[in-house]
């Protein structure tokens, strides 16, 4: 079964300073009731999420909502993505009480499903692939939610790959973010061909594991080599995709190089689809966990 996301849309842009002008429909209203509980939560519990650390533009109506996305192995990355405002340098030490602390926010928040995150930890041997481990087992155990983990490439260690797998999380997600030709300036120190290993490697292990992956538009990719991406994707049983708007966090990351309008969007959803995907999300503020449970409630594998 496949929808689009396009009508349920944020609305907090107030974040994302850019040069140009933003086109009118990326100017929306914020909601702000419920964001403090939320907030409050995070801060009790000492947590990093993925909301804050890359400026997401949902932030506040997924707050309202009481619901985020947990950025574990701390606040610091070890690449330096031009797309992306998380800190880059010195990284931290791995917080062993970190998987107790998020299931324990989970369950204070209420949440059925669970998006878990991180940063690029290219300095541990196994890429913090078994404190992912951990954290789904911890929430699971906690709170019964269903888990999505979004995470790393882990420099291509199938040995790091697996033991995410063995924690069985309801939907592996990993990001391409574009197309091969933009990966120097857009995604540097990443392998478009470790990506599709990655997703490839989890549907061998475990045929009915829910894979998932995005993309950020409006980066300077053409149509027709955002569509062989999809193919892709979809030759190594990637299941869902999410399609979005990228939005310069700061003056200090890559420019936006062309707004997509959302009919354009639709567009290419409806392109998309025709691939085979269990489950298409395209416009212009869809991101990897916006909405993710909505989305893994309608997929069929």
């Amino acid at each position: 079964m496949s929808t689009n996301l396009l009508n349920i849309l944020p609305h907090d842009i107030e974040a994302v300073p850019t040069r140009q002008r933003l086109p009118k429909w990326l100017r929306r209203p914020l909601p702000q009731a419920g964001m403090q509980f939320t907030s409050d939560v995070i801060a009790d519990l000492k947590l990093e999420t993925v909301c804050e650390s890359a400026k997401c533009p949902n932030r506040t109506e997924c707050w309202s909502q009481q619901t985020a996305t947990f950025m574990i192995l701390g606040n610091v990355c070890t690449r330096p993505c031009g797309f992306c405002s998380v800190p880059r340098g010195k990284t931290e030490v791995v917080q062993l009480d970190e998987p107790e602390r998020v299931a324990e926010a989970a369950q204070r928040l209420g949440l059925k499903y669970v998006v878990i995150t991180s940063v690029t930890r290219d300095d541990m041997a196994d890429g913090g692939a078994n404190h992912f481990y951990e954290c789904v087992l911890a929430v699971r155990n906690r709170t019964g939610a269903r888990v999505e983990v979004l995470t790393p490439d882990f420099k291509g260690n199938r040995a790091a790959i697996h033991r995410v797998i063995e924690s069985r999380p309801d939907v592996f997600n990993h990001n391409t973010e574009t197309v091969p030709r933009l990966y120097d300036r857009v995604r540097r120190n990443a392998e478009y061909q470790r990506t599709l290993n990655l997703l490839k490697q989890v549907k061998e292990e475990v045929p009915q594991m829910v894979t998932k992956s995005g993309l950020m538009l409006g980066l300077g990719e053409t149509r027709e080599e955002l569509l062989e991406v999809c193919a892709d994707l979809r030759s190594v049983g990637c299941d869902m995709l999410t399609l979005g708007q990228y939005l310069q966090p700061t003056l200090d990351h890559l420019p936006v190089e062309r707004y997509l309008p959302p009919e354009e969007f639709d567009e290419i959803g409806d392109q998309v689809r025709k691939l085979g995907f269990s489950m298409v999300a395209s416009g212009p503020f869809v991101r990897s966990s916006y909405h993710a449970g909505e989305m893994a409630d309608v997929i069929t594998v």
